[in-house]
């Protein structure tokens, strides 16, 4: 059973950084593309980072763009979302999910499966 868990998230003040991983379990993650995407409070869930198989390809949501940077290590089994310069409106549950198809076009949760419990990640002084 596909199984994504993701770690790394807390409490940081604006200007800080944190950086989240995306965990596999129970299968490889080489095959499929990653995303990362986040819900606020009030709002609905947004796409902020998605990374083709390979790792070659990436895109971002443009309140991200210069800021955060999405990667992986198959052979670790792992998908990162490295978050730089936060900022109080970054904060939100975030989340990891898996599809076999990416989209150069932009990232968005159609097919995307797996999707791991999510974590909290409050910018705040």
């Amino acid at each position: 059973q596909l199984q994504l868990a993701e770690s790394g998230g807390g409490l940081v003040q604006p200007g800080g950084s944190l950086r989240l991983s995306c965990a596999a379990s129970g299968f490889t993650l080489n095959p499929y593309a990653i995303g990362w995407f986040r819900q606020a409070p009030g709002k609905v869930r947004e796409g902020v980072s998605c990374i083709s198989s390979s790792g070659g390809s990436t895109n971002y949501a443009d309140s991200v763009k210069g800021r955060f940077t999405i990667s992986r290590d198959n052979a670790k089994n792992t998908v990162y979302l490295q978050m730089n310069s936060l900022k109080t409106e970054d904060t939100a549950v975030y989340y990891c999910a898996a599809r076999m198809i990416y989209y150069s076009s932009g990232c968005n949760a159609t097919g995307m499966h797996s999707w791991g419990k999510g974590k909290l990640v409050t910018v705040s002084s």
